[in-house]
């Protein structure tokens, strides 16, 4: 079966609606996840009681469990006790809460960096522990966590195709009905291959950005 760019041509409509769901649902999961990742590691580095355990136990869950199993929960098991949600926000909540896993010790490990020294100072000066978290020591931490946060902001990008299993209509799922409609198999592939290698060089080229705006200060 020859390459048919004229039939992908026609399907570029359908494809681009999969791809606006798809950077929709990424980039509200992305934004969420790196929300809880900074709660998160705030309340590891703090050790505050009972929340420190808990958030440990979250971590270790969804790091521990697959993806696939996770979101199969969300939209077929929280049903059972009442909490149903549309097929969009358990996509949503399924890559918030497995990404958010990871911010957590990537934010974390940012903070571990933070010259004890400061601290010291900033209580000295009268900085309550919040005010410390959020003025000193999270700039900092995702300054140096920036890379690792790069990182698992790309793979909940690539991982939001298996929201396909749960039936919602990003690029993936859209590849693969027409894939099933009409037989063209390279052409779906290839297609939805180049469109996430760009969303991925997009996302790149942005963190880069960043990460350069946020080190220009300490640069000598």
């Amino acid at each position: 079966m020859e390459f048919d760019l004229a039939y992908l041509m026609a399907q570029g409509p359908a494809l681009m609606r999969g791809l606006w769901l798809t950077v929709q649902v990424s980039a509200i999961s992305i934004v969420l996840s790196i929300v809880i990742g900074l709660m998160g590691a705030a309340v590891r580095v703090l050790k505050l009681p009972v929340l420190d355990k808990l958030v440990v136990g979250y971590v270790e869950f969804i790091r521990n469990t697959p993806l696939l199993a996770q979101l199969f929960f969300i939209f077929y098991g929280l049903p059972t006790i009442g909490l149903k949600l549309s097929l969009f926000w358990s996509g949503v909540l399924s890559l918030t809460l497995w990404a958010g896993a990871y911010q957590v010790e990537n934010i974390r490990g940012g903070l571990e960096t933070v010259a004890k020294g400061l601290r010291e100072a900033a209580f000295s000066l009268g900085l309550t522990p919040w005010r410390f978290f959020r003025l000193i020591a999270a700039p900092m931490a995702i300054r140096v966590g920036l890379p690792s946060m790069l990182n698992t902001s790309i793979s909940l990008l690539k991982n939001s195709s298996y929201l396909q299993a749960i039936g919602l209509a990003e690029l993936t799922y859209v590849a693969i009905d027409r894939i099933s409609m009409d037989f063209r198999t390279i052409e779906m592939f290839v297609a939805i291959c180049v469109i996430y290698l760009a969303l991925v060089l997009v996302l790149s080229v942005f963190a880069n950005r960043l990460e350069n705006r946020l080190n220009k200060p300490f640069r000598v």
